[in-house]
């Protein structure tokens, strides 16, 4: 597909574990997606920190991956993360994100050891060269411990046929500016950091990637929409009313937030998987209050 239709608002989906923590629930996996699409939003990104993608055992993986792109059966698109520790294991993953479907997938250079630039643009060609499938460079040092400068994002993007998107969340506005100057407005560049959403999009964002949408789809659209119709007005008090949410979802970690938020609407997905802890009652009574205004 083309990259073109990459756009909008992004959800990330959870992944619900049995009350034990022992199973994958597919059940709530199905409901959840169904209520993003449902609600609106333009593609969806499963198996990052959302969806616990670093804890779950290669079997587990596979089994949402292959359960997400068959239910989500091209009613929008799906950007798949397939980052792992190693080379060959995040190889593995992005061969079958594409054999299940994925339109994109998305690729963090995690690592226990800190990378070089030589071996990061290596990383990167090697998943690039093992499939066909669009891939998103994914920028965000606070998980990976990796922050990749703009320079050598250009240069992976120069050098890897199909990595033709960036995901930037570092939360440094500057960075995407910079992006855009040096890439020439080329690059299409998607914000990762709820906070930054309002001033993404002026520094010309195609899209959001959020797990809001799991809790507050119609306030995160109605700011997209209100960019998109040059409606500034609008989109700022759209902005400023979600805001509260946005800074406590990244405060409180986005497994234990949208999980806990979701509890809240109906849908039970189990807690995050250890060493993440669920919400405290406090935070989720807090949690329970901003929902409260906000609908």
């Amino acid at each position: 597909m083309s990259t073109s239709n990459i756009h909008g608002i992004i959800g990330y989906t959870i992944t619900p574990f049995t009350a034990d923590g022992e199973q994958i629930d597919l059940s709530a996996l199905g409901r959840s997606i169904d209520q993003l699409i449902d609600s609106g939003v333009h593609a969806i990104a499963p198996l990052g920190s959302t969806g616990e993608g670093a804890y779950l055992s290669d079997a587990e993986w596979d089994q949402v991956s292959q359960f997400t792109l068959a239910h989500v059966a091209k009613r929008v698109p799906t950007i798949v993360s397939v980052s792992d520790l190693t080379t060959a294991k995040a190889v593995r993953r992005a061969r079958l994100a594409e054999q299940y479907g994925a339109d994109v997938v998305m690729v963090l250079p995690a690592a226990y050891w800190k990378l070089s630039e030589a071996e990061i643009l290596a990383h990167y060609r090697a998943i690039g060269h093992s499939i066909s499938t669009p891939i998103m460079l994914y920028n965000n040092p606070a998980t990976s411990g990796t922050d990749m400068s703009v320079e050598l994002i250009l240069r992976i993007f120069n050098a890897v046929e199909n990595v033709t998107m960036v995901k930037e969340s570092t939360g440094d506005i500057q960075r995407m500016h910079h992006l855009q100057q040096l890439g020439e407005g080329q690059i299409p560049f998607y914000n990762g950091c709820n906070p930054l959403a309002l001033e993404a999009f002026a520094a010309g964002a195609k899209g959001w990637c959020t797990a809001a949408p799991n809790l507050i789809p119609a306030l995160n659209l109605g700011l997209y929409e209100a960019v998109l119709a040059n409606d500034l007005k609008t989109a700022r008090e759209l902005f400023y009313r979600q805001l509260p949410l946005l800074q406590f979802i990244l405060k409180g970690g986005l497994p234990a937030t949208i999980k806990a938020g979701l509890r809240l609407t109906g849908i039970e997905a189990g807690d995050p998987r250890l060493p993440v802890f669920p919400l405290s009652e406090s935070a989720v009574s807090q949690l329970q209050q901003i929902l409260k205004i906000l609908r």
